[in-house]
C-alpha cells in the first residue's frame, strides 16, 4: 500500500477554519506521540513554501532561539 502522507495530510486540514487547524496543531503536539510528527512536519513545509525569503528568515530565526538552551 502506498500512502502519500502529504496529501493525506493536506487532504484532512483542506477545509479547515483557523481554530481546527490550531486545534490539530496543538494536539498533535500535546500528544506526544511519534506518529504526529511526520503529519506536523507537512504543516512546516506547508508553511515554509508559503513564506517569502523574509518570512524564511524569521521562521529559521525563532527555531534557532528555541533551541538554545535557556540561562539559568
Amino acid at each position: 500500500m502506498n500512502l502519500d502522507l502529504r496529501k493525506a495530510v493536506m487532504a484532512n486540514l483542506d477545509d479547515s477554519n483557523y481554530d481546527e487547524i490550531r486545534e490539530t496543531i496543538i494536539d498533535a503536539i500535546e500528544s506526544g506521540e511519534e506518529k504526529t510528527l511526520p503529519g506536523l512536519g507537512v504543516i512546516f513545509e506547508i508553511l515554509w513554501n508559503g513564506s517569502n525569503d523574509a518570512e524564511k528568515e524569521t521562521i529559521v530565526s525563532r527555531v534557532s532561539q528555541c533551541l538554545r538552551p535557556k540561562a539559568s
